[in-house]
């Protein structure tokens, strides 16, 4: 097998990551999107990959040249090495690997890694500075704990799928992973917060993320609507649930939102589009009102709003302040000038040399650092490299 292991650029050491060392376990998304963000800002990311298969994100669709864009899209910038913590050898060279660590990150099903023989209390008294970042669908404790999850499943159970969609005879799922996504944030902000402790009480911890967790974290004021009032927050589409209008709404030639944050600009919205009678309504005089009566709100804008394309009315609302946005696809979006200007587009290649674009690093598109040093790894890419910095490449060369 041919290996295709990349040359990185030395990490810049005004990256706020520059000197840390990650052993990474993880695999799928919610712990390789933690690994990557401590990539990106500068950490040295040694993936640990099953030997023969890798990450099982590995064989996830899409496929540029038989590589998955799925698995190129989480792992930038960092090494791989294929060990079986199963086998003696290999146990011998991740033990080293955790010599130099400074973080563990490992996404296994709750007890696994005991399994392994690698329990927190054992990690803790060989490497007291290491952080043990601990990323499950339930966490470590609690009647779930041993539960596998994915992120359709806390999506279900946190009540994120409950408020998301247009009814509740149709369940949707929000667009994206949120539920591993969320969790790799949340764990990018708990290692960090663990090495800023680590500077004063020279002491590693161990981290335990619940995808859950960070689901139930997320609801923004869902929670506190169903203490607050007593009813259960439902769908509603793309209408905000305590403001109006603030939706997203038909011009003649397209969709676009209109975010009224309140009443002075309800005013101008209606000014702008020459309704001022909306303004006097008694269904519309305030916030709280123009909620109860969003959806005859919506018709009446709608009529006026249909009579003109959105580019016309984005212009008129820009230029007054009221918040306003295109509804784009992604198609749409990857093209789109703010999106290009902030540089929030950044490419990777496959070992064969095919360009991809995906998404960059929000941390960094305008600080003239580049995001991509190192191309995503074919499987057991660095291992001879990381065997020689090691000092264990002569005696695996002789076996």
């Amino acid at each position: 097998m041919t290996l295709h292991a990349a040359q990185p650029a030395p990490t810049p050491a005004t990256l706020p990551l520059a000197g840390i060392t990650v052993v990474d376990l993880t695999r799928v998304l919610a712990g390789p999107a933690c690994t990557q963000m401590l990539a990106d800002l500068g950490a040295r990311v040694i993936k640990v990959e099953q030997p023969g298969c890798g990450d099982d994100a590995r064989a996830i669709g899409p496929f540029v040249e038989g590589v998955s864009a799925y698995f190129m899209s989480v792992n930038r910038n960092k090494e791989s090495i294929a060990l079986d913590l199963k086998n003696a050898e290999d146990r011998v060279i991740f033990e080293r690997l955790l010599e130099r660590a400074d973080i563990l990150v490992e996404n296994f099903r709750p007890g696994t890694l005991e399994k392994l023989g690698y329990n927190w209390d054992m990690l803790h008294a060989r490497h007291p500075q290491l952080i043990l970042a601990s990323i499950s669908g339930f966490g470590q404790t609690g009647p779930y704990h041993r539960q596998p999850a994915y992120d359709m499943v806390v999506q279900a159970m946190s009540g994120m799928m409950s408020v998301t969609g247009h009814g509740a005879d149709a369940p949707c799922r929000v667009g994206v992973s949120i539920g591993d996504l969320a969790a790799g944030l949340y764990s990018v902000i708990g290692v960090q917060s663990a090495l800023m402790r680590r500077m004063h009480t020279q002491q590693g911890e161990r981290l335990d993320i619940s995808m859950l967790d960070c689901q139930v974290a997320l609801l923004e004021n869902a929670v506190a609507r169903l203490e607050a009032s007593g009813s259960v927050p439902s769908p509603i589409g793309t209408r905000h649930p305590s403001m109006a209008p603030f939706d997203v709404f038909a011009a003649q030639d397209g969709r676009f939102v209109i975010a009224v944050g309140n009443d002075n600009a309800f005013v101008r919205l209606c000014e702008i589009l020459a309704l001022p009678a909306l303004a006097q309504d008694p269904r519309f005089l305030n916030n709280a009102v123009r909620c109860e009566h969003q959806a005859a709100l919506k018709a009446l804008l709608e009529q006026r709003l249909q009579q003109a394309p959105r580019a016309h009315w984005i212009a008129l609302l820009e230029q007054s302040g009221v918040p306003t946005g295109l509804y784009q696809t992604v198609a749409e979006m990857v093209e789109h000038p703010q999106v290009q200007a902030r540089q929030m587009l950044t490419e990777v290649t496959t070992p064969a040399g095919t360009p991809l674009r995906v998404a960059s690093n929000p941390l960094l598109n305008t600080t003239g650092q580049a995001v991509v040093r190192r191309q995503p790894p074919a499987l057991d890419a660095d291992r001879c490299a990381i065997l020689q910095e090691l000092g264990l490449l002569p005696a695996v060369q002789a076996d």
